[in-house]
């Protein structure tokens, strides 16, 4: 009898120890974070970002491309990108809106552009740390430093991207 006790014991031991392998593991609250990938070194992203912020105080021009004919927000983006990483972005914001792959706001690097506006997007910068991107936001302005938490930026809607 001591035997049988024994073994019922041992199968009893070995059915739950079984049934504890066999349930589902617990499940994580939060969803894993999605690894975006950059074309771009590090090293090219800080010179993307410390090159914008050389351009600060170039004159606006609509449809401008260099320093001497003056910058729009997408040639501004374009110049910046060629003669730094040698990566040619598309020309249009609303381009712009679908080039690279998209990051989380607590994601973002040095280089990643900053998109705005809504359905069809109308502006777009170079983010260059700490909260600030480099623009060429209008008609007689020139290019300059912006906060994405300054009044107006902030109301705006915003995507980032990384090339």
């Amino acid at each position: 009898m001591h035997d049988a006790a024994t073994r019922r014991s041992v199968l009893l031991s070995a059915a739950l120890l079984l049934a504890g392998c066999s349930s589902a593991p617990p499940r994580r609250a939060s969803t894993p974070r999605r690894i975006v990938y950059s074309r771009l070194t590090p090293e090219q992203s800080s010179d993307i970002a410390i090159h914008a912020l050389g351009l600060v105080g170039t004159p606006y021009r609509y449809g401008g491309n260099t320093p001497d004919s003056g910058f729009d927000c997408s040639g501004l983006i374009g110049y910046v990108y060629m003669s730094r990483a040698g990566v040619a972005p598309p020309r249009t914001v609303a381009q712009l809106s679908e080039f690279g792959e998209p990051v989380d706001a607590d994601e973002l690097r040095t280089g990643d552009l900053v998109v705005f506006g809504s359905g069809r997007p109308t502006h777009a910068g170079i983010y260059v740390g700490n909260g600030r991107f480099v623009h060429a936001p209008s008609t007689g302005g020139t290019v300059r430093l912006d906060r994405l938490t300054s009044g107006y930026w902030s109301r705006q809607p915003t995507a980032y991207r990384r090339p």
